[in-house]
């Protein structure tokens, strides 16, 4: 069986995360509108799978789809923070999380309605911010220390951009 027979990779149905230091205009409006819509796709793709599905994995050891919905608002409003920093701070060194530990705590059990609650507000923070940086906000930078990496704000958006459509594919994953 050849690479392009093998069934696709769960975990990472959209592909691996970019990490571009650099975006185009297009790129970025791109990212940005990505941004934009993921709380209604969000939502919209919750109500498809309904009550009954939201405890089911997404694949075997996967997180369910209760969980996948947590996990975006936590991831965000870390994303939210980096923004933040970056556009506040020269050079900030961001806080990594153990997500996977995240993932487990009681929170994560409530009903999503609480977290696509706080990502309608918190998408609408975000996208505020960015619409107003400046072209050379989008270059400055902020780094990982657990990748020993350095990125800019324009990575940031790539990243979150594609963060929303990995995990909307994990939800379609579940609806097949």
């Amino acid at each position: 069986m050849t690479q392009t027979d093998a069934a696709p990779d769960r975990r990472y149905p959209t592909g691996l995360m970019p990490t571009p230091l650099s975006l185009t205009p297009a790129e970025r409006a791109d990212a940005v509108a990505a941004i934009r819509a993921l709380p209604a796709e969000l939502r919209a793709a919750v109500a498809e799978l309904g009550e009954s599905r939201l405890d089911t994995p997404y694949r075997e050891g996967g997180w369910t789809a209760r969980q996948v919905v947590h996990h975006l608002g936590d991831s965000h409003l870390n994303a939210f923070v980096r923004v933040k920093l970056a556009l506040t701070e020269l050079n900030p060194i961001i806080k990594p999380y153990a997500e996977h530990l995240w993932a487990e705590l009681p929170d994560s059990r409530l009903p999503v309605e609480v977290s696509l609650k706080l990502l309608d507000s918190l998408h609408a923070r975000i996208v505020a911010v960015l619409d107003g940086v400046t072209e050379a906000d989008w270059a400055r930078q902020w780094t990982h220390p657990a990748q020993g990496r350095t990125y800019t704000l324009d990575t940031l958006a790539a990243m979150y951009a594609w963060h929303g459509r990995h995990h909307m594919a994990h939800l379609k994953l579940i609806g097949k």
